[in-house]
């Protein structure tokens, strides 16, 4: 822990030394299981940010949490430290589901975890996986009325996706797992952003949903592609017009801090074509969409060849896609057909 402890500082402080003077607006303790750490160490990193850049006010510090009661036990202690949101794994509110999902946790122990998670902190957001197998409408939608009645105020709500190499996509492949209909997958997010609308908790990205003031912050960063630093094994970041990865894997990365003073594994210049593309592809998963004019000034790609305007003529007549001036925005119905939308707008 003392040799983890010591890598992470200066991982940090290596990013800090080509980031000053920027004060950080949030911080995100993510991947793997962070909230096993001690929270002397969370306390340790914490107190180096603020040295290192200062905090704006009101500033978001979340930590990913399984909900055990093992993790559990250490919010108090991580509240302390200066985590102020926590998001937790819940996954479902079935405990057959979870068993196929592969959740240590029941859930009755997730709900406790929830329970002491809204006690301890003021903000808590979970996540839950739907449109999984023989999932019927009804199923989802008594799920989802009773994760709303906790009063969360922010939820991420994903459909389960079959990604190579998993155990899913194995299990999809030997004939044992049928995924859902895409068709039902479509009813069940309509359903969804009802649901979620009416509970006045309503999407503001295509998965997320929040209360007025709940948005995540640091995940905001991302969708509008300002700059954030990435720290720690397999941390990938974005420091004005450069893209920079750390080693994945933590013994590489840790040894790559003892001889270079960071864990830096890729550290390259993006040309402004790919910095459009990213703002592009990020910022129309997006309720509020983007403007066309940012991104072209930050870019240096001019206005007329960020998107093409025949495409976009086409899928605002079909009701997917509104433009007003330079706020282009995927229309609710279009989110449906996200993935097939974006290659047919961003023209570079």
């Amino acid at each position: 822990m003392d040799a983890w402890r010591a890598a992470l500082l200066a991982d940090m402080g290596h990013e800090a030394a080509l980031t000053g003077g920027r004060p950080l607006s949030s911080i995100f303790f993510g991947g793997g299981t962070p909230s096993l750490m001690p929270p002397a160490l969370v306390a340790d990193l914490i107190a180096a940010a603020q040295r290192h850049w200062g905090f704006t006010p009101q500033v978001e510090i979340t930590l990913e949490a399984n909900p055990n009661s093992v993790e559990a036990a250490r919010f108090a202690d991580l509240a302390a430290a200066g985590v102020n949101r926590v998001s937790l794994g819940l996954q479902a509110l079935d405990n057959e589901a979870l068993h196929f999902l592969g959740r240590a946790h029941d859930v009755a122990e997730g709900l406790a975890a929830l329970d002491t998670a809204q006690s301890v902190f003021d903000r808590v957001s979970f996540d839950l996986i739907y449109a999984r197998p023989d999932q019927s409408e009804a199923q989802w939608q008594a799920e989802l009325a009773r994760a709303l009645s906790f009063g969360t105020g922010h939820l991420s709500l994903y459909q389960l996706t079959i990604e190579p190499g998993t155990r899913f996509a194995t299990l999809v492949a030997q004939g044992r797992m049928t995924p859902a209909d895409p068709d039902h997958g479509a009813t069940l997010y309509e359903l969804t952003a009802a649901m979620t609308g009416a509970a006045v908790i309503p999407a503001y990205e295509i998965s997320n949903h929040a209360r007025a003031g709940q948005e995540s912050r640091h995940n905001l960063t991302y969708w509008r592609y300002g700059d954030y630093v990435g720290i720690g094994p397999g941390a990938h970041g974005r420091r004005g017009a450069m893209a920079t990865q750390r080693h994945k894997k933590p013994e590489n990365w840790i040894g790559a801090v003892s001889r270079n003073g960071h864990g830096l594994q890729l550290e390259q210049p993006l040309a402004g074509e790919e910095r459009a593309r990213e703002a592009l592809l990020m910022g129309l998963r997006l309720g509020e969409g983007v403007d066309l004019a940012r991104i072209a000034s930050l870019s240096g790609v001019g206005l007329g060849h960020l998107v093409d305007e025949r495409a976009i003529d086409q899928l605002t007549d079909l009701g997917l896609i509104r433009l007003t001036g330079t706020r282009l925005q995927v229309a609710p119905a279009g989110m449906l057909l996200l993935d097939a939308i974006l290659p047919e707008v961003v023209a570079i």
